[in-house]
This record gives structure tokens, C-alpha cells and sequence, in this order.
């Protein structure tokens, strides 16, 4: 660990304490009995960190990577190598996206060790899992059709469907569920399973007081927002109003002077100023869609008024993603009754200010 803070580049009382990430594969020891391992991804986010916690003689792993040959390959290495002498006792998913979760069925049938997850997380994994191999159902087709879709995102999806399985290796048939408020004992320390909610159903972040350590998975990132997003499975859910609520509970129950270990970006100090800003681009994101919606407007065309960054809509994995966070901000004002929506002759929902 670096002695020498690096201030955020956004001027806030965000530092980054640890110095330039390890190299990919390569664990990092950045407390005792911390290592830091960073595994490649395909998409735009370009890595995970993970985390190795020393149990006693060997290691307890929080967090997977994708399920790819180059996360197999790595593993090998890691299992041969770093690894070699020890076992890990437990893999912890702090939650069931596939960065996250992907490697832990073959992980467990690799080492014999079992998966720990809140029963939120895994069961709709097994779930989601279970949609590889067959067509998008109509509901899901709807769901999108009614944000206003065009046909040729829809065919786009309907080819797309059931991708998140792809990604995944089987997950074990059973798992260690992991509450609420439990201490999980970790070699000498116990960590205080902390669950929030917005991002995911049941996300599961760790907060270790003796060494002031949170393990914070995607709920709090440093630099990015995590995706809060409606999907088809729960169209009128109220994920924003969960995110905002978590944010809130975060603060209340860990203090501001722990090392945060995101998922993504690299571990700070400044936890509190962080879940400030978080909350902060939220509620200014809400008050932006009030004041854009003195006129009937369908979900995909209020993208201008939430995103800074110009959104490339050709892309299907883009494209969902701001609908859903699209419609995670609609569906938290119509629940507060502030805005009306109404569906049109071609099923399409159009949303505007009471």
C-alpha cells in the first residue's frame, strides 16, 4: 500500500491510497491478509477485483470474474501458483451478476469449496441461468415494445436472449446462504454482512470494523454509477427508490474512515463523500426528468435527460441498459404519484408531469 494519497480527478474528498493496480492475475497485498486480484472482462468495464481473504492457513475468495478461458486460465495459474499449499475454504458473490458469480461453479467443483450468497442473489441467478437456450417470451418482448422499441432492437433481443447463462458456469446445486447483519469469521477477523439493494436484489457488501475494511461489491463504486435498472421480470418495481434507501443505510451503519474494496476502479478512502455524490446525481437525475416531462415522452426518449454521455443506441447491450435505468427513474416518480403514463393504440407507454 502506497502511503501517498491520490485525490479523485472530480476534486472530492475521494483518495486512492493504493497505488497503480496489480497486474492482471497477480495478487496485490494491500492489508494483512488482503490481497487485491484483478481478472479481465469483455466489456466496457475492462476488470473485477477480487478478493483473497487469509482463513488461517488458507483463503476464503470474495467474488469470481466471468466465466471465460481466460478466467479458466487464470485460475489455473493462480490455483498452481499464489495458491499452491493452501485451498480455498469458501468462494462469498456479493451478487449474481455474472462479473461476480460466473467462475464460482467451477471454482467449487475445482476445490471442493462451497458458495456463500444471500437467497436473493442465487436463487435468481439459478433463474436467469435457466433462460439460455430458449426464445425471449412475449412478456419480455412486451416490455420493451411498450418502453418504444423499434423492430429491429426488438429482433436484436429476441437473438440476445438468454446471454447472461453464457457467461456463467453452472452454479453448485446448493449454497451456504449468507443473512443480514450475520458476522462472517474469516481467519482472525469477522466481517458484518451488510445487504443493500438497487443494483441487484440482495447485494451483500462486507464491512470488517477492526481493520476498517468494507468489501463493497458494486453498490458503492468510486468513479462509475452501478446500473439501477427495471427489468422484465418486475415491471413496476421501484429499484431507484431500494438504491437510494441503501445508500442511506450504508452510511448510517459504516463509518467514513474504512478502506472501501470496490468491485471495479480502485480501493478509496472517502466512503461518505462518495455515497453523497451518489445520492446527490440521482435526486438531480429525478428533477431533471420533472422538468423534461411538460410533455407526453416514451422511455427511450428520455435517455437526454438522464445520461451526460451520448448513448450509442445501435448497441443492444447499451441500448437495454438505459432503458432500464430509463424506466427505474419513471417508475419511482409514478409511485410517488408525480408523474401520469398512459399507453397508446400500439402499446406503447407515454409518460408525463401531473
Amino acid at each position: 500500500m502506497s502511503d501517498e494519497a491520490s485525490p479523485d480527478p472530480m476534486g472530492t474528498d475521494i483518495h486512492y491510497p493504493c497505488g497503480a493496480p496489480p497486474e492482471t492475475g497477480v495478487p496485490l497485498e494491500i492489508a494483512q491478509g488482503v490481497h487485491w486480484v484483478r481478472l479481465p472482462l469483455p466489456a466496457s468495464l475492462g476488470a473485477i477485483n477480487v478478493w483473497l481473504l487469509a482463513d488461517d492457513d488458507s483463503q476464503a475468495l470474495v467474488d469470481t470474474g466471468i466465466f471465460s478461458e481466460d478466467s479458466v486460465a487464470l485460475w489455473e495459474k493462480l490455483l498452481a501458483g499464489p495458491l499452491v499449499g493452501g485451498r480455498l475454504t469458501r468462494i462469498l458473490a456479493t451478487h449474481l451478476h455474472p462479473d461476480h458469480v460466473g467462475m464460482a461453479g467451477w471454482l467449487t467443483r475445482r476445490t471442493g469449496c462451497r458458495l456463500w450468497m444471500t437467497r436473493l442473489e442465487y436463487l435468481q441467478c439459478r433463474m436467469l441461468a435457466g433462460d439460455t437456450g430458449r426464445a425471449a417470451p412475449e412478456d419480455a418482448v412486451g416490455f420493451y415494445h411498450r418502453a418504444g422499441w423499434d423492430d429491429q432492437a426488438l429482433a436484436a433481443y429476441g437473438r440476445r436472449f438468454g446471454s447472461f447463462g453464457r457467461m456463467l458456469s453452472p452454479l453448485p446445486d446448493s449454497y451456504r446462504r449468507v443473512r443480514e447483519g450475520e458476522l462472517v469469521h474469516i481467519g482472525e477477523y469477522n466481517w458484518e454482512v451488510v445487504v443493500g439493494a438497487g443494483h441487484s436484489p440482495e447485494h451483500a457488501c462486507l464491512y470488517d470494523a477492526r481493520r476498517k475494511l468494507l468489501i463493497s461489491g458494486d453498490q458503492v463504486l468510486p468513479r462509475i454509477s452501478s446500473n439501477v435498472s427495471v427489468h422484465p421480470t418486475e415491471p413496476d418495481a421501484d429499484p431507484l427508490g431500494d438504491w437510494l434507501h441503501s445508500l442511506g443505510k450504508l452510511r448510517r451503519r459504516v463509518p467514513d474512515a474504512v478502506l472501501v474494496l470496490p468491485s471495479h476502479n480502485e480501493p478509496f478512502h472517502g466512503l461518505h463523500a462518495r455515497l453523497t455524490q451518489l445520492e446527490a446525481d440521482a435526486l438531480d437525475a429525478l428533477d431533471r426528468l420533472r422538468r423534461g416531462l411538460t410533455e407526453p415522452r416514451r422511455a427511450v426518449d428520455v435517455f437526454p435527460l438522464l445520461f451526460s454521455a451520448k448513448l450509442r443506441t445501435a448497441d443492444p447491450s447499451q441500448l437495454t441498459l438505459a432503458t432500464g435505468e430509463a424506466i427505474a427513474h419513471l417508475n419511482h416518480l409514478l409511485i410517488r404519484n408525480e408523474i401520469s403514463v398512459s399507453t397508446d393504440e400500439c402499446g406503447v407507454a407515454w409518460y408525463q408531469h401531473l
